[in-house]
């Protein structure tokens, strides 16, 4: 069934918009998926904020035109799944793991800051460290030379008090 001209315009400003705040896109091959395997896709990717969709090749052309992933343009062959997110890891992760556990799901190719990445590439990201993750890890950094002042000005009173205490033993037994 075809779309009408203004659903199709509609899908296009949709992607357009999905596509002008991603910093990230995947492009991969879904044939041999269930639709119980793809909605599965779905779940983790709206987890980890990532947005997929199926869109049709020439909707897609267009939709990119314009944008940094332009680079894209002449990617879109066969039937598709798109990947966008505004966190290249969490797009990475999710379509990685994905492909891992499901054999028919291939990923093709995808665009960071308007250059191609191939799989490889792609995989690597994934193993990258994700957005909370490092600004955990910053933050515990930030906060470690505190942690270590607060307890070197801890340990003056404790040591004061266990030679006190070691003081008070030893006036005790004489």
């Amino acid at each position: 069934m075809s779309l009408s001209f203004e659903k199709k315009q509609a899908v296009v400003n949709e992607v357009s918009q999905n596509f002008s705040v991603a910093r990230a896109a995947i492009l991969a091959d879904y044939r041999g998926l269930t639709v119980a395997q793809i909605s599965e896709l779905r779940h983790q990717a709206r987890i980890s904020g990532v947005e997929v969709r199926v869109v049709k090749n020439t909707l897609a052309r267009r939709s990119v035109s314009g944008s940094p992933f332009e680079c894209l343009l002449d990617h879109f062959v066969g039937p598709l799944l798109v990947t966008s997110s505004l966190d290249p890891v969490a797009a990475a992760k999710v379509v990685s793991k994905f492909a891992k556990s499901n054999d028919a799901f291939k990923i093709r190719i995808g665009a960071m800051n308007g250059d191609l990445i191939d799989e490889q590439t792609i995989m690597k990201l994934a193993a990258l460290p994700g957005r909370d993750e490092l600004l955990a890890k910053l933050a515990a950094t930030f906060r470690a030379p505190l942690d270590t002042f607060a307890r070197t000005l801890s340990e003056v009173p404790s040591k004061f008090v266990r030679t006190l205490v070691a003081v008070r033993d030893q006036q005790e037994s004489a």
